[in-house]
């Protein structure tokens, strides 16, 4: 399993004595062929915050269909203000993403891809939008037995 910390969050609560500090994590985690999840966690010190989001990361995979290194067709991502396009792009073209973005694509296999985001540069927002991009994905033949045909017919 590929895991990657996408972002450590410091939280600072004032108490008597002055600040208490804790921190958040955010995880992606995927197996290089078509599963990824995100987790997100929270603790006191770093490593057991991070230790969390893989925790809970591995709990919430979802499956990825992958055609030849890319994605099956054009979709868009949306959580919250985040927005994000993921174009497939042929063979050596290589991960075009910000950070967040590149993440999720590297942890779920993908090569060669093309991608934008709008809206906001919230990381944790991005991975979400990104995951739920490519929980749309579809096949053409998964999109076949879907409507009950065969693939000649859906192209016809």
């Amino acid at each position: 399993m590929l895991d990657r910390v996408v972002k450590i969050k410091r939280c600072a609560a004032v108490v008597k004595g002055g600040r208490r500090f804790s921190f958040a994590a955010m995880v992606v985690v995927g197996d290089g062929s078509g599963k990824v999840g995100w987790g997100y966690g929270k603790a006191n010190e770093v490593p057991p915050s991070v230790q969390k989001a893989q925790k809970q990361a591995s709990r919430s995979l979802i499956d990825v269909p992958l055609v030849e290194g890319s994605i099956p067709h054009q979709v868009i991502g949306k959580y919250g203000a985040a927005k994000v396009i993921l174009i497939p792009a042929g063979a050596g073209t290589g991960i075009i993403a910000g950070q967040a973005v590149r993440a999720v694509c590297e942890a779920t296999g993908i090569h060669d891809i093309l991608t934008k985001s709008y809206g906001t540069n919230n990381p944790v927002t991005l991975v979400k939008a990104t995951v739920n991009a490519l929980s749309q994905l579809r096949t053409v033949d998964q999109v076949a037995a879907l409507r009950g045909l065969s693939v000649e017919e859906l192209a016809g």
